[in-house]
């Protein structure tokens, strides 16, 4: 089991929202162990201290997050707001890319590391490859959302695995930018 502290809890919180908004999720009914995982997880490793910014690490109530109640309705318009984005760029993802990826986390030999790193490579060419507007940051953030949701509707078993890279790629190549886009 992976510990999940109160850095990844806003990617956590962003991406189960987007996977509940996504309009061909085929695996609504697995996701509330995913929350109910993390729950545990957060609980379990909640020692309520002070973080570097002066806040108390996140909590999680009645099986909630435990973000203050503007912050998870902002939450939920920019995951919906992603999610319509999302549901375009789904179908320029070719199902290839899909089955590459499915193999990646198949294979329980390759480390997170390397899977997150094969995750980052393809959301970069799949960024350069899809004509878009938008701005680089919000691509890959909304590709790297779509992977998952194909990756797991095409492999369910693989939900825990697939979500908990996609966050941790969330964090280390966007947190900025989600951490932003959450105080806009």
């Amino acid at each position: 089991m992976e510990q999940m502290d109160g850095s990844l809890q806003m990617e956590h919180a962003l991406l189960f929202t987007f996977l509940e908004a996504s309009s061909d999720c085929k695996f609504r009914d697995q996701l509330h162990s995913l929350r109910s995982q993390q729950i545990r997880l957060c609980q379990e490793n909640d020692d309520d201290e002070l973080q570097t910014d002066g806040n108390r690490s996140g909590h999680f109530q009645n099986g909630e997050l435990g973000l203050v109640p503007t912050n998870e309705d902002v939450i939920r318009i920019i995951a919906a707001q992603l999610a319509e984005i999302g549901d375009q760029l789904d179908k320029e993802i070719q199902g290839r890319v899909v089955n590459d990826l499915v193999q990646h986390f198949l294979n329980e030999n390759l480390s997170r590391e390397e899977i997150t790193r094969h995750m980052s490579r393809v959301v970069r060419e799949l960024t350069r490859s899809i004509p878009s507007d938008m701005e680089q940051e919000k691509a890959m953030l909304v590709l790297a959302m779509v992977l998952t949701k194909k990756i797991v509707n095409t492999v369910p078993s693989l939900l825990h695995r697939v979500f908990n890279t996609t966050v941790n790629y969330m964090n280390q190549q966007l947190h900025n930018y989600v951490a932003e886009m959450l105080r806009e």
